[in-house]
């Protein structure tokens, strides 16, 4: 009877750990049964916007040019000068050169010029030969400096030009008139830009039925300068074979006007 019950009650703990594992079991999800929850995860993912949509703009847009200038009076230059020199041998002729340099800087710092003002831009020394003859010979020497002076105010210049050309300098490669106000000037040529520019988008659009929202992309294309133009002129009486022993022959300084201009281009949407 014993026996029995023995044999009974392990049937039952057999029975008991079979339908533990078997629950256990049909409860864990291998890699492979959990893929296609992912996937169908996956597959109700919004698709992604860019551009214009993402943004809720109007897939629709208007380009225009627009250009505007304002006037400036120059009240500061820039000279080029040249001191040339010869002499029959090469030493001479650059300690020539130098002595005659350091004169005309000598000058323009008496002038109140700052030395910051002063730059050496250029500077040779070449042979001079005399092609009379069958074969070309050495003559001498030719030494060249040229010196760039800027921030010279305008007022004044044409002294300071008469006396530098009496101090050592025998050429004046260029003059040059600038505006201090350049970028105060720029500003507000840009500004104009972008207005003209908004006023012929909403003629743009209005012939052709539309209406003018937000700007899109705005584009700077005009060619930033420093409010510059050579006095080409005045240089002119300043070559290498002019005279200057008159300074009454020296023409006055007239810089006039400088127009600073800015150019834009304007993407406008439409709708």
């Amino acid at each position: 009877m014993k026996r029995t019950s023995v044999f009974i009650t392990t049937l039952i703990i057999i029975a008991a750990l079979t339908g533990c594992a078997a629950s256990s079991g049909a409860s864990e999800k291998t890699p492979d049964q959990q893929a296609p929850v992912q996937n169908a995860d996956q597959t109700i993912a919004e698709p992604s916007t860019t551009g214009a949509e993402s943004q809720g703009l109007p897939s629709h847009s208007i380009t225009v040019n627009s250009s505007e200038k304002v006037a400036v009076e120059p009240d500061i230059a820039q000279v080029e000068y040249a001191v040339r020199t010869e002499a029959s041998d090469a030493a001479a002729c650059q300690q020539k050169n130098t002595e005659s340099v350091s004169q005309v800087i000598d000058l323009l710092k008496s002038l109140n010029i700052q030395e910051t003002s002063i730059q050496t831009s250029d500077y040779y020394m070449n042979p001079v030969y005399n092609y009379s003859g069958n074969t070309p010979r050495v003559t001498g020497y030719e030494a060249v400096t040229t010196l760039t002076v800027c921030d010279l105010p305008i007022d004044g210049l044409d002294e300071i030009l008469s006396q530098s050309v009496s101090t050592g300098i025998n050429t004046i490669r260029s003059i040059t008139y600038q505006a201090s106000r350049y970028d105060d000037c720029y500003q507000e040529a840009l500004t104009a830009a972008v207005e003209a520019a908004h006023r012929k988008a909403l003629a743009l659009a209005d012939a052709a039925g539309a209406q003018v929202g937000k700007v899109i992309n705005i584009t700077e294309t005009g060619g930033y300068s420093d409010a510059r133009y050579s006095d080409q002129a005045l240089t002119g009486r300043y070559s290498a074979s002019a005279k200057f022993e008159a300074a009454e022959d020296l023409a006055g300084i007239m810089p006039g006007e400088v127009q600073v201009e800015a150019a834009i281009v304007v993407e406008y949407q439409i709708y």
